[in-house]
């Protein structure tokens, strides 16, 4: 992974530090990629991410190699997600898409020596935009005055609650068998 601008939330961060101190106890070939990240990396608090940053549980259209356009959900794990439709943190490419905003190019070095360019295209869904969109809808409802209308006001008959109430009858009520 080439040296790049990546914005990191409080989270995030310590998802990928808990991720190092496990990996490196395998002497996994991740580890020099993991360490990188988190010495480059600019951490910022999770409720001011930017909507356009890859964070974890994002859903994000991204290129390879200027090939077609491929959409994937970032997960932490293998596990977290159906298959062919997340792409793990534990990858190489996961992990060099975490922190990168739309637009955002870098090199990623795979296992094998080959070099792939990624280009982040857009972030279709972050869970921490979706939340402060939730509580500003929220809160956006709290301050508008319901909008309830009065179309009819019955007169008070001044029976006080729980006694019964007199039947009122009029001269032209009458009460024959046939209402029956």
């Amino acid at each position: 992974m080439t040296s790049m601008n990546c914005r990191l939330t409080t989270k995030d961060f310590s998802v990928l530090e808990l991720m190092l101190a496990r990996r490196r106890a395998f002497a996994d070939p991740i580890v020099p990629m993991l360490e990188r990240k988190l010495s480059q990396a600019d951490i910022i608090p999770i409720g001011s991410v930017g909507p356009d940053v890859v964070t974890l549980n994002s859903r994000v259209v991204f290129h390879v190699d200027a090939g077609p356009a491929e959409t994937r959900t970032l997960v932490e794990s293998e596990i977290r997600g159906p298959v062919g439709s997340s792409l793990p943190l534990t990858t190489r490419r996961g992990l060099c898409m975490l922190g990168m905003a739309e637009g955002q190019t870098a090199l990623v070095e795979q296992s094998d020596g080959r070099r792939e360019l990624i280009l982040i295209g857009s972030v279709l869904y972050q869970p921490e935009a979706a939340r402060r969109a939730a509580v500003e809808k929220h809160l956006m409802a709290a301050q508008r005055p319901h909008k309830l209308t009065l179309v009819y006001s019955a007169v008070a008959d001044g029976t006080p609650l729980g006694e019964m109430g007199k039947i009122r009858q009029t001269e032209d009520d009458d009460p024959s068998p046939s209402a029956a």
